[in-house]
């Protein structure tokens, strides 16, 4: 169901201006090729060199704000389509002062325009929508086409780090890692009931683990080649 515009959206967004940035432009087709301008600053936008981690898919935020707040001395970018939903988290950092994290309303595939290359430790997929059938297999976002955008935007010892709750997805994704030349260091069947410490559960995860379905984790990064 697609989620109603939210009241006062625009003024919303507005006061939000320095945690969040939208680019949506009209071209759905993703064919548009911009001159450069639009490559972000993480330097001038965070105001400090610290290293820079992203997740794709934040949702209302809930993950990405606790990481911000454990880890002072990183900065957060966190990535959704849509400002309807992206505002609440927003909104959400600003009212408990983070000042290490920043939200980008856009779609991912729009993302090779903006971000520089090997800029980047960490990509963050928590419970991205698994796409089920088939035919929608490319919009999955561990498909081949989004894992050679990653190994751009990655440092040499960067991972990629997945959770989910779907074993369907889960499987596709260590089949694509594995195929598009990514090493995977960790796969968990069940995160919760694992050694694995500090896990930051997510929304959709507190839901999925109060009903006893196991969360699969992974961790992946690419291999350089000389």
């Amino acid at each position: 169901m697609r989620m109603r515009r939210k009241k006062n959206i625009e003024s919303r967004l507005l006061a939000c201006r320095d945690h969040l940035k939208v680019y949506q432009p009209e071209d759905l087709t993703f064919s548009v090729k911009p001159d450069g301008s639009e490559k972000l600053n993480f330097s001038e936008w965070f105001r400090n060199e610290n290293p820079v981690e992203i997740e794709l898919g934040c949702g209302k935020g809930a993950f990405i704000c606790e990481m911000a707040k454990r880890n002072p001395n990183i900065n957060f970018l966190a990535v959704e389509r849509s400002e309807n939903v992206l505002i609440l988290a927003a909104e959400t950092a600003q009212k408990i002062g983070l000042t290490n994290v920043r939200f980008l309303a856009t779609y991912v595939e729009y993302l090779p325009h903006l971000f520089p290359e090997h800029f980047t430790d960490q990509i963050y997929l928590n419970f991205s929508c698994p796409f089920p059938k088939k035919r929608y297999a490319v919009h999955r976002l561990t498909h081949p086409r989004f894992l050679a955008l990653y190994r751009g935007w990655l440092k040499p010892d960067g991972q990629i780090r997945q959770k989910t709750d779907d074993p369907d997805f889960f499987a596709f994704s260590l089949e694509s890692l594995s195929q598009c030349g990514f090493v995977l260091h960790r796969v968990v069947m069940d995160l919760h009931h694992s050694d694995i410490q500090d896990n930051i559960p997510t929304e959709y995860e507190t839901r999925f683990a109060a009903i006893g379905k196991p969360i699969l984790y992974l961790q992946a990064s690419p291999i350089r080649f000389q």
